[in-house]
């Protein structure tokens, strides 16, 4: 990741707890890894009950490798100091990492990332602000089969246009020469054809959800804001990407991407 802010993915600004489980197949042609975005509005379901065990348990039924999640409380007195990136990491048996975007009631308010590979490190990049802090949030993971490296990045892109362009653009700067190949995954706050979208397209590729591509609001969905894409194209093959019809946990319908690593 070049240096930026670089660092262990069991100490320093984002904290890794719990250990990496078993790994999906691998097959003669490289890793299949298994990509989940999630917007998670702090744990509140569209029914207002604030359940991290009903979000652990869609993760645990998708047996997914990575899940990038958007909108994760820290000990804040609104979710019942509870640390929710290491509940869930507890809930689910994975590792993980959160990204603090600023202090919140008492706590603090970001994303996080879990995952089934192993972390080499994680780091948190903060981007220019919108009406809130926001920060993108980058771990390394390693294929406990064959040793593939993949640089999986949360998204949380905020604010008006023009401020999600310029998070956008610095992301991209962060990750300018870094030659693993990378995902991106979360919540653009951005429609397809949009210039944030645009300019992602020109160096990444946005993958294809299929007829059923809203992904916001969870119960009558009528955008598309979350999307998973990675660069470069020749280090990934697309097996699947699909939203899940899922209306009451959050506010967001999750996305999941299985794609294979060569």
């Amino acid at each position: 990741m070049n240096g930026h802010r670089r660092f262990a993915a069991i100490a320093a600004l984002t904290a890794v707890w719990g250990a990496a489980c078993a790994p999906t197949e691998e097959t003669a042609d490289g890793d299949t890894l298994k990509v989940l975005a999630y917007n998670i509005h702090h744990g509140e379901g569209m029914d207002s009950i604030v359940d991290l065990e009903r979000i652990a348990g869609l993760i645990r039924d998708l047996d997914v490798d990575v899940v990038t999640l958007q909108e994760v409380d820290s000990v804040t007195r609104r979710t019942g100091l509870v640390d929710q990136t290491r509940a869930l990491a507890d809930l689910t048996g994975m590792s993980a990492a959160f990204g603090r975007f600023m202090d919140y009631d008492g706590g603090a308010y970001g994303m996080a990332v879990l995952a089934r590979w192993p972390m080499v490190d994680a780091t948190n990049w903060t981007l220019p602000d919108g009406p809130e802090p926001r920060s993108a949030l980058a771990v390394r993971v390693r294929s406990p089969l064959s040793g593939r490296e993949a640089i999986v990045v949360g998204i949380h892109f905020y604010g008006s246009p023009e401020e999600r362009l310029i998070q956008a653009a610095t992301l991209q700067d962060h990750l300018r020469g870094e030659t693993t190949p990378i995902v991106l995954a979360g919540d653009f706050n951005s429609s397809p054809n949009s210039e944030v979208m645009d300019r992602i397209a020109l160096g990444w590729t946005v993958l294809p959800k299929g007829e059923d591509h809203f992904t916001f609001p969870s119960y009558e969905p009528d955008r598309e804001i979350d999307f998973i894409v990675y660069r470069p194209a020749e280090a990934f093959e697309l097996i699947d990407q699909r939203v899940i019809d899922e209306p009451v946990i959050s506010d967001h319908r999750p996305l999941l991407a299985t794609i294979r690593l060569h």
